[in-house]
């Protein structure tokens, strides 16, 4: 699956998150990677002052080190997705 860089895809990275029950937040702050994880109470903070590609990127990294089950997940749509995106890899 190739990547795309817009709001469309972003708005879709944002509705996994919320559909397996995380919380996204943009704020700003000191992360090192841009992004913070609280996996305990299930938080996502990315670096409100990343561009697009910055925010798309941060939140891919995100879904690739949580462990959500697509069983959870209602909609087929967003199972589909997250199966996409555990089948890519990144290369820079």
């Amino acid at each position: 699956m190739a990547v795309r860089y817009t709001k469309h895809f972003l708005d879709k990275l944002e509705a996994l998150l919320l559909a397996a029950s995380f919380h996204l937040r943009y704020e700003k702050g000191n992360f090192k990677s841009g992004y913070c994880l609280l996996k305990e109470t299930k938080v996502v903070i990315v670096n409100k002052y990343f561009p697009l590609e910055g925010k798309i990127n941060a939140l891919l990294d995100i879904l690739a080190e949580l462990d959500v089950d697509p069983s959870q997940l209602k909609e087929k749509g967003n199972q589909d997705l997250l199966a996409e995106l555990r089948q890519t890899s990144l290369k820079f």
